[in-house]
């Protein structure tokens, strides 16, 4: 299923709180809207766009303040994931100037409890030593026991070059190492590229390379 906003720059300004429920029907409910059931999911893509204006506002901004999504579906297994804003460097529009710091601060949150996985993304066609993501895993867990790398925009590395050291877990290793996606480009998300053509495309990347 495909819900989640994607686009350019800060989509994700609210952490959201990923309930995957295992049950025989399928739908959504946020905290929120307690009691209301998303059946269809285009709408539940513009509730969280909704929400997380409601409290930010139309400039950017972001706010600590999570939205609860719990899906339940045949086809996912209970578990809970926390989508965080990614973090950026320089202030857009009405951006506050400690912006950074402010999404460091969601951050950090989240992923210093002990219990927790870290999925730590950096994109491939960028030096894995310069990756905040694993600089900031690294500062709450510095054995790398509950780290996991993803590697990211495979398709996009230069020519003659590959990420095979990477996910090897031989450059900068992981106790439970590094997985390689690649996702839907904003030309496959404005095209209505669903998740099963991507799946395909990213299957066949892979058995090519």
């Amino acid at each position: 299923r495909d819900f989640l906003p994607r686009g350019s720059g800060i989509v994700t300004r609210r952490p959201l709180i990923l309930q995957l429920l295992n049950s025989d029907t399928e739908y959504g409910e946020f905290f929120h809207c307690k009691g209301k059931k998303f059946t269809d999911f285009d709408e539940i893509c513009r509730e969280i766009e909704a929400e997380t204006l409601r409290l930010t506002g139309s400039n950017k901004s972001i706010s600590p303040v999570p939205i609860t999504l719990q899906i339940h579906s045949p086809h996912v297994l209970n578990l809970t994931l926390v989508d965080l804003p990614g973090i950026t460097k320089v202030p857009v529009g009405d951006q506050p100037a400690d912006i950074e710091y402010q999404i460091r601060d969601i951050i950090m949150q989240y992923i210093c409890k002990e219990n927790c996985l870290i999925l730590a993304v950096t994109p491939a066609n960028s030096d894995l030593a310069n990756s905040d993501a694993l600089k900031l895993a690294k500062d709450v867990d510095p054995q790398g026991q509950r780290t996991i790398g993803v590697i990211t925009k495979l398709d996009l590395m230069d020519q003659g070059t590959n990420a095979r050291e990477i996910l090897e877990n031989r450059l900068l290793p992981l106790r439970r190492g590094y997985i390689g996606v690649v996702n839907r480009s904003q030309k496959d998300i404005d095209g209505k590229k669903d998740i099963k053509a991507a799946l395909e495309s990213e299957r066949k990347f892979f058995l090519s390379h």
